[in-house]
């Protein structure tokens, strides 16, 4: 037992030793951060004072006082700047010294709770060692101790060895640098697990929000279907409009199921034409909302003589599974079974091809841009507009745009390395690597101005055809349009100017106001859609002020715009 004592005395003297050692190497630290924290200042007064513009007498002395006070300014302006400078600079170190001395105090601090703790440590041992049972028990002097004050001694000095392993091991962490290492590399793994599932989480959840049908937009589908049903008189269909096949005129091409997202595109391309009574709309909705696409338009008609048709799928009777491969894919039990199969499993572990899980592509409305010469066979040009898109100025200079031949005018979206061919077909196939360029530049539907007459020439639908039947297996590019349209019009496509076409407001944060204000057409795509909540607020009222808040419904449904 004495021997045992003497060994844990020398131990904490050692340990008081490095305490004392550690406080007075703060104490050095910090003398050293005052050091510099008033050099920093000395230096920022003695520039300040050498770089004070002083009375110039080579300033005209007669005239008026302002015109002295102008010509001084002109001359303090480049010393007033590196002043400014100097001053911001002094004024970060000091933030910086102020934030590592508040540092400082505070491991000073610990280290004086942890220095006196120990000590408190080494007193309780030594009194132990002082206590006059103890002293009668590891004598020689033959005197007998009583078992229950043995064991009540025993007890006292196995609490006291147990706090200081315990303080011991406390320390070992606070000083062990290979330990310390370990735990944060423990750390920032764990945070990093965190992270990858938040994200497939916040992916799947982004989905859900941005697929599923809002309730302000069910709610105004089934007001207007309650409209036409009420008062079917009153919206009986008008016979053919004569403007809907002359191909004089300026024809769009928009097909959605979403009644704002249409009558918003279709008020904005109005509202800053220069002749609005010269552009026609051909909107193709399917068979379930159709009827609410009629009655918006019948109880909203089109300002200043502008012109709309409105069809189903349905309404175009050549569009049958023997003729579209793509629509006898879409109703085949295999890609059924892609889609809805243990859909959120597959999601959470594959998440980069999440995004081809979206519903819209077992829709035929979004393919329907690949039949646009047959659907409007009288007509020489057509601008094909997406739902989710906003004009903000006339662009009747498409139409004048010499194509070159062309079947397709778009805007290019490559830079760099980024959105080229490579990305969106599978160049690992025979068939792609041996047709295509892996290099070539991609570019943006959405608002594509097509020659029709170049499309029937080149047949590029039997084009579109041949290659959507290569890829029934989907081993040449995932599902989505871009692809087979990157296939279809490749070498086909004539490059726009950028400032037609801005894209990215359903994504991405940092477009440029400058850019969007120049452009004819602004994009959002991405999930972010302006009709959801989950929009972006910098980009909404872009979108939100061409909504016609004066409609009923729009009121009733209660859109929050």
């Amino acid at each position: 037992m004495a021997v045992a004592f003497r060994g844990g005395r020398g131990g904490v003297g050692s340990g008081q030793s490095t305490g004392l050692r550690s406080f007075f190497s703060y104490r050095i630290f910090i003398s050293a951060l005052f050091s510099f924290l008033f050099l920093a200042t000395f230096s920022v007064v003695l520039n300040s004072s050498r770089h004070q513009p002083h009375q110039d007498h080579t300033l005209p002395s007669m005239g008026n006082a302002y015109m002295q006070r102008t010509f001084l300014a002109l001359q303090s302006d480049p010393l007033k700047t590196r002043l400014d400078l100097i001053h911001k600079q002094a004024i970060d170190h000091l933030t910086l010294v102020n934030a590592y001395a508040a540092y400082a105090r505070k491991l000073k601090l610990d280290a004086s709770k942890q220095l006196k703790l120990f000590e408190d440590l080494a007193i309780n041992f030594s009194d132990l060692q002082s206590k006059p049972g103890l002293k009668s028990a590891v004598s020689d002097n033959g005197n007998a101790l009583e078992e229950d004050s043995f064991r009540l001694l025993e007890k006292e000095v196995k609490d006291k060895v147990k706090t200081a392993r315990m303080m011991i091991v406390e320390s070992k962490e606070s000083y062990d640098t290979q330990l310390k290492i370990q735990k944060l590399k423990d750390t920032i793994f764990a945070v990093q697990e965190q992270l990858t599932k938040a994200k497939k989480n916040g992916a799947v959840a982004s989905l859900i929000s941005a697929k599923s049908v809002p309730k302000s937009l069910h709610c105004l589908a089934m007001r207007l279907v309650g409209e036409r049903i009420s008062n079917p008189e009153k919206y009986k269909d008008a016979p053919p409009d004569p403007a809907a096949e002359d191909p004089t005129l300026y024809h769009y091409a928009i097909f959605s199921d979403n009644v704002i997202a249409v009558s918003v595109v279709v008020r904005s391309v109005v509202m800053n034409a220069e002749e609005p009574w010269k552009h026609v709309f051909h909107v193709v909705t399917d068979r379930m909302n159709l009827a609410a696409m009629k009655v918006w338009f019948k109880m909203r008609p089109l300002d200043r003589g502008a012109h709309v048709e409105i069809k189903s799928v349905e309404d175009f009777k050549f569009l049958n599974s023997s003729y579209a491969p793509v629509l006898r894919q879409l109703e085949s039990a295999k890609l059924q079974k892609f889609y809805f199969e243990n859909q959120a499993e597959n999601a959470t572990k594959d998440s980069h091809n999440l995004k081809f899980k979206n519903p819209k592509y077992l829709s035929m409305l979004n393919h329907l841009r690949f039949y646009l010469p047959e659907m409007y066979p009288k007509l020489n040009k057509i601008l094909f507009l997406d739902d989710d898109v906003v004009v903000q100025k006339d662009v009747t200079g498409l139409w004048k745009i010499n194509l070159d031949g062309k079947v397709n005018g778009a805007v290019e979206t490559c830079f760099g390395s980024f959105h080229r061919y490579g990305q969106y077909l599978n160049f690992s196939h025979p068939l792609i690597k041996e047709n295509f360029n892996p290099s070539a530049c991609a570019w943006a539907f959405g608002m594509n101005i097509f020659d029709l007459n170049a499309w029937r020439r080149e047949k590029c639908t039997d084009q579109y055809h041949y290659w959507q039947n290569l890829n029934e297996d989907r081993t040449l590019w995932k599902l989505g349009t871009l692809p087979p349209g990157l296939i279809t019009f490749y070498s086909k496509t004539k490059s726009l100017d950028k400032s037609w076409h801005v894209l990215g407001l359903g994504y991405n944060p940092g477009v440029s106001m400058d850019e969007i204000r120049n452009a004819g057409v602004i994009h959002y795509n991405g999930n972010m859609k302006p009709w959801l909540d989950i929009a972006m607020n910098q980009y909404k009222s872009l979108w939100t002020k061409y909504v016609d808040n004066e409609m009923e419904f729009v009121q009733m449904c209660n859109f929050g715009l």
